[in-house]
């Protein structure tokens, strides 16, 4: 007897999961409200017979969903679709049944979950950036404050410890100075936690065996590679890299906006689409800035990749294209080291970042 495959949808919330299942003939067999925790997830999973393939998006949740339901069923797609068009209203059911039904047409783009073997350097490295982010959301309050009453605040003396009673005492109003003093309190805690956790993401991204390779790039420093490592994990996630430059932000692609008119009040398109190029929009920010900081310290401080950026700019390529340029070159040439295991060597920085 041929072996029925089912798809699985979830729309995943915090309190429930709407699942809807389908089969291969698209009909809709179930539709189901199941809390979201692992005992009644998992008796609703080994409750069904056949091939079983789940698909739901990626949110908080996802990479504890994925763990649980990876042994127990077939195949797990967690999927990103931001900047997808939603058909219909916005509807949990209409959500899970639309996922089952693009799961059975085989239309999701997979999101990379890796292994557990990472998921402390994962944490630590998400650990941090976070730090990073709420420290300078924390400065650009403080600044702020003190713009908002007429005082200056040049250059980074503001962030100064030493200096602190001296801004406070330029606050005269009592509100001010209590936020001020509760702000100043936030970025000691935040600049007293980032090198311990710093510390502890390098010790652990140290363990993995492709270090000393991505350490051998120039510029790529203790930081960057072990958000690489926490953030990419393999580089056989790419077949090529331009599919690591549209991960990190650095392709560029093509969008073409339709004219319409109104014609019997219905929108028909009017001549020739025009086409605009930028930047891919989804992206991986860690990734993009990893490499995007990188290019912009080799363009001024390595003899070898300056002046590979000189010359860019000597054919009249504008300088923010020379570096992204340049940080694409950066890019193709760690994909290619991290696969092959070998240390970079400048005298072959052509072949090796092919």
């Amino acid at each position: 007897m041929k072996r029925t495959t089912k798809h699985l949808g979830f729309d995943v919330h915090q309190a429930t999961t709407v699942i809807s299942v389908r089969e291969d003939s698209g009909r809709v067999l179930a539709r189901s409200v199941v809390p979201t925790e692992a005992a009644p997830l998992l008796d609703y999973i080994r409750g069904m017979r056949g091939t079983i393939h789940v698909a739901f998006e990626e949110g908080t949740q996802a990479q504890w969903l994925y763990d649980l339901l990876a042994p127990e069923v077939d195949r797990v797609i967690v999927c990103n679709r931001r900047g997808e068009a939603h058909h219909g209203h916005k509807a949990d059911q209409a959500d899970a049944d639309e996922l089952s039904d693009l799961l059975r047409c085989d239309r999701l783009r997979p999101v990379y979950h890796g292994s557990p073997d990472r998921r402390t350097l994962v944490e630590l490295a998400r650990t941090y950036e976070n730090l990073v982010e709420d420290g300078t959301r924390v400065m650009s309050r403080l600044k702020a404050l003190f713009r908002a009453r007429g005082i200056p605040t040049p250059g980074q003396q503001l962030y100064q410890p030493a200096r602190r009673p001296e801004w406070l005492d330029q606050l005269r109003e009592p509100g001010g100075r209590f936020r001020a003093e509760t702000l100043f309190t936030q970025l000691r805690t935040l600049q007293e936690l980032r090198p311990k956790v710093k510390r502890a993401m390098v010790a652990e991204a140290r363990r993995d065996p492709s270090w000393p390779v991505l350490r051998s790039i120039p510029f790529l420093g203790p930081v960057r590679v072990a958000q690489l490592l926490a953030t990419v994990k393999t580089p056989w996630r790419f077949r090529t890299k331009r599919q690591l430059w549209a991960y990190a932000g650095l392709a560029v692609v093509t969008h073409t906006t339709a004219q319409y008119e109104l014609r019997d009040a219905r929108p028909v398109r009017r001549g020739r689409a025009p086409l605009t190029r930028g930047l891919n929009p989804n992206h991986n920010r860690v990734v993009k800035n990893v490499f995007k900081g990188a290019a912009t310290s080799a363009a001024v401080r390595d003899d070898d990749l300056r002046a590979w950026y000189e010359v860019r700019l000597a054919q009249g390529m504008r300088a923010e294209m020379a570096r992204l340029t340049l940080a694409r070159k950066l890019a193709a040439l760690t994909l290619r080291l991290w696969k092959t295991g070998e240390h970079y060597d400048p005298t072959k920085l052509t072949v090796q970042a092919r």
